[in-house]
């Protein structure tokens, strides 16, 4: 029988202050929810977030509006910077409720357009970036070192594209993917595969050390193909395809006919064709193998005895014990849900993907 630790079972009571979540909002802090989840994760254009606020007074706060800003902290660390994008009132016999759900900063560049006016040639990623940002404020950006001196040879525009996508698109065609930190700052990059393994989770059938809830492995042959190609769509183009055999070490255990030919209209070179199949391989690699794991509390052990514990945040690495799945690894956390409430414990989900397999350039540069 696997068996998790007394500090387990400790964490799952009442959230300690360290773990304590609150909205600051209007220049006003709410904090005690009935419920919340809090949502971090790389592959996704926009982090979103739900806190539930019991009304036992039955009034709505008067700074608490749709569309107004919001800063949400765990234990007075900045989890997400974003605004408010719904708000739901009820009254039922189980109580008067509150409900307040929205996203990160990225749900303002998927709502709104680019300037259509944007064709510059010969340009970085960070100053396309400022350029579609125009009218946008609040928001940093911040380039990896690995794709500073990247310039675009022309801008793949489409009136009407989301700034989302317009940024999303240009760093794909470098490698490099977007997301938004924390603080609100708008990554452009990939993972450091230099970091150190910064916690552990460990499940073992005699209960010794363990601090997980639950374990789940998934494989998956979805999006997973024999063989790869990519083409340029037009005659001029043709001979740029950038074509990729997948039964290469990438994806070795695909031992089957499945084969795939995608078009990028919009392709300009040959590198971009090649990033693509590129970035298609990994994504089939990464979308290959998944770890679920819930733990207690919204903070790791640390990587050794006595170092100080973290709040779980995408883009670490992990190592993992599991004795019933035969699992010792090293994984990179990809995603991560806080959990809570007053009627439940501290929690939270991790989704883990094998280290290494995200942005071929990244793992190719040792990082």
């Amino acid at each position: 029988m696997l068996m998790p630790t007394s500090s387990v079972g400790a964490a799952l009571a009442a959230a300690a202050p360290q773990e304590m979540v609150s909205l600051e909002i209007g220049a006003r802090c709410h904090s005690f929810w009935t419920s919340y989840n809090i949502d971090s994760d790389l592959l996704l254009a926009a982090d979103g977030w739900q806190l539930g606020l019991g009304m036992p007074q039955g009034s709505i706060p008067p700074e608490v509006a749709a569309g107004e800003k919001v800063r949400v902290t765990v234990g007075g660390e900045v989890v997400l910077l974003g605004r408010v994008d719904q708000i739901s009132h009820s009254i039922s016999r189980q109580g008067h409720q509150l409900n307040l759900s929205g996203r990160d900063m990225a749900g303002m560049l998927l709502d709104c357009s680019a300037p259509p006016e944007i064709n510059s040639k010969n340009i970085s990623l960070a100053d396309l970036a400022q350029k579609v940002l125009t009218g946008i404020e609040g928001i940093t950006v911040k380039v990896g070192d690995a794709f500073l001196a990247h310039r675009i040879p022309q801008v793949r525009l489409t009136p009407g594209s989301s700034m989302w996508e317009v940024i999303k698109t240009a760093a794909e065609d470098a490698g490099a993917t977007v997301w938004f930190e924390p603080d609100g700052t708008l990554f452009i990059g990939g993972p450091d595969y230099s970091k150190e393994v910064s916690a552990h989770l460990i499940l073992r059938r005699n209960g010794q050390g363990n601090n997980v809830l639950s374990l789940e492995e998934t494989h998956s042959h979805v999006g997973r193909y024999s063989t790869l190609e990519v083409r340029a769509q037009s005659a001029r183009q043709s001979n740029a395809a950038a074509k990729n055999d997948m039964k290469s070490p990438v994806l070795t255990d695909l031992n089957y006919y499945k084969p795939l030919i995608v078009v990028d209209p919009a392709a300009i070179n040959e590198a971009q064709l090649k990033a693509r199949a590129e970035k298609m391989m990994a994504d089939a690699k990464l979308g290959g193998y998944t770890l679920s794991v819930t733990v207690a509390g919204h903070r790791d052990s640390g990587s050794t005895p006595g170092a100080p514990s973290q709040l779980w945040t995408p883009g670490q690495r992990i190592h993992v014990l599991s004795e019933p799945h035969g699992i010792d690894g090293v994984f990179f956390l990809m995603a991560r849900t806080f959990i809570g409430g007053r009627s439940q414990g501290t929690l939270t989900r991790l989704t883990l993907k094998q280290d290494k397999c995200w942005i071929p350039v990244m793992a190719k540069a040792g990082q």
